[in-house]
C-alpha cells in the first residue's frame, strides 16, 4: 500500500468535495450566490474569478490612471472578488494595488504576492517591499514567480509559512516551455498553488499538469485566459452561440472563463482588464448555470471552428 500523508489524504478529500459540488450543466450556485472552489491543502474556498494586474494595473503614478484601477477593484470586491494577483516584476501594479487598497471597501482580500528576483537575501527583501506597497500585514499566497531561483526561494517561503508568516506557497509560470520544471516542483516540494496558463487554445496543461495538480492536492491558478486579449479580440467578431443561454452565459468573457474555472482541478482564474465594464461581464462567470463535461467539449468545438 502507498504511503497516504495527511497532506496528501487532504488534499484528495478537498479535491473529491471540490469535484462533487462542482455545479453539473443545468445548476449553478444559489440564487445571490457565487461560484467559489476549494483550496486543496485546506478546503478553504475562495472565489473563482481573481483579478491579474499584469500591464494593466502598470500605470506609475498618474492619479487619473490610478483612479480607474481602484474603481475596477472595487467593481470586484462588490461582486464578490477577494484573490488579486501581482508581482514585482508588473512595474508599478504592486503600488497602484496598494493605492487601490486604501481607497476601496472590501468585505475579504485574498493577497497574492511573488517574488522574483536572485538569491535569498534580495528574495526576503523584495517581498518585505511588496508587503508595504500593498499596506498589508502578510501575504495570503507568496509563489515563486517563472521559477526563478526556486530551490532558493521555496526553503525561504517554507520558513515564512511555518512562521505565520504567510498562509500559502506555490510557484508559478506563463510559459509553457517551463512546464517540465514546474512538473518536477510541482511531484517533489509541499507548494499549496501553481500557476500557469490555460485557456480554450491553450490545452497542453489538460494532459498532465492539471491532473497532476489534481493528484497532489495542489490549487491552480489560470493565468492569461484570454491570452491577454487575444482570444477576446478574436471571438468578439463571431455571435455567442444559441446554446450559451444553458450556461447563463452573457458574453464571450463568461463563455470562455466558465470553460476554465468548470474544470475541477482548476481553483481561480485571474483575468486582468483596465476597465469597469469588463471586470462586470468578468465577474458575471461566477453566477448561473456552470458546463459539465459534454458541455466542455461542446464549447471546444465550437472555439475551433470559428
Amino acid at each position: 500500500m502507498s504511503h497516504l500523508t495527511r497532506r496528501t489524504f487532504v488534499g484528495s478529500v478537498a479535491s473529491l468535495s471540490a469535484a462533487a459540488t462542482l455545479p453539473a450543466l443545468g445548476q449553478g450556485p444559489a440564487p445571490g450566490a457565487i461560484f467559489k472552489k476549494a483550496i486543496p491543502s485546506t478546503g478553504e474556498q475562495i472565489p473563482a474569478i481573481g483579478l491579474g494586474t499584469w500591464i494593466t494595473f502598470n500605470v506609475g503614478s498618474d492619479e487619473r490612471l490610478r483612479a480607474v484601477r481602484a474603481q475596477v477593484m472595487q467593481t470586484f470586491f462588490d461582486r464578490g472578488g477577494t484573490l488579486i494577483d501581482s508581482s514585482p516584476m508588473y512595474g508599478s501594479s504592486e503600488a497602484v494595488i496598494g493605492y487601490g487598497l486604501a481607497r476601496t471597501k472590501r468585505p475579504a482580500l485574498f493577497s497574492a504576492g511573488k517574488v522574483w528576483t536572485l538569491l535569498k537575501t534580495l528574495g526576503v527583501n523584495q517581498m518585505e517591499a511588496s508587503r508595504k506597497y500593498w499596506g498589508i500585514e502578510r501575504f495570503d499566497l507568496m509563489q515563486v514567480h517563472n521559477l526563478l531561483d526556486w530551490s532558493t526561494h521555496i526553503q525561504t517561503l517554507k520558513e515564512m509559512k511555518a512562521q505565520g508568516r504567510v498562509r500559502y506557497i506555490g510557484i508559478t509560470t506563463s510559459q509553457g516551455w517551463r512546464h517540465s520544471g514546474l512538473e518536477g516542483v510541482m511531484r517533489t516540494q509541499p507548494i499549496d498553488f501553481v500557476a500557469f496558463s490555460y485557456n480554450m487554445v491553450d490545452r497542453e496543461v489538460e494532459e498532465r499538469l492539471l491532473p497532476l495538480a489534481a493528484e497532489r492536492g495542489i490549487a491552480v491558478i489560470v493565468n492569461r485566459p484570454f491570452q491577454e486579449g487575444v482570444l477576446i479580440d478574436r471571438m468578439k467578431h463571431h455571435p455567442l452561440p444559441p446554446w450559451a443561454v444553458e450556461i447563463d452565459c452573457a458574453n464571450w468573457a463568461q463563455f470562455l472563463l466558465k470553460f476554465i474555472v468548470s474544470h475541477p482541478a482548476v481553483t481561480c482564474a485571474i483575468p486582468a482588464t483596465r476597465r469597469v465594464d469588463h471586470m462586470e461581464e468578468n465577474m458575471g462567470a461566477m453566477r448561473g448555470r456552470m458546463p459539465d463535461g459534454r458541455m466542455r467539449a461542446r464549447m471546444t468545438r465550437y472555439v475551433e471552428t470559428v
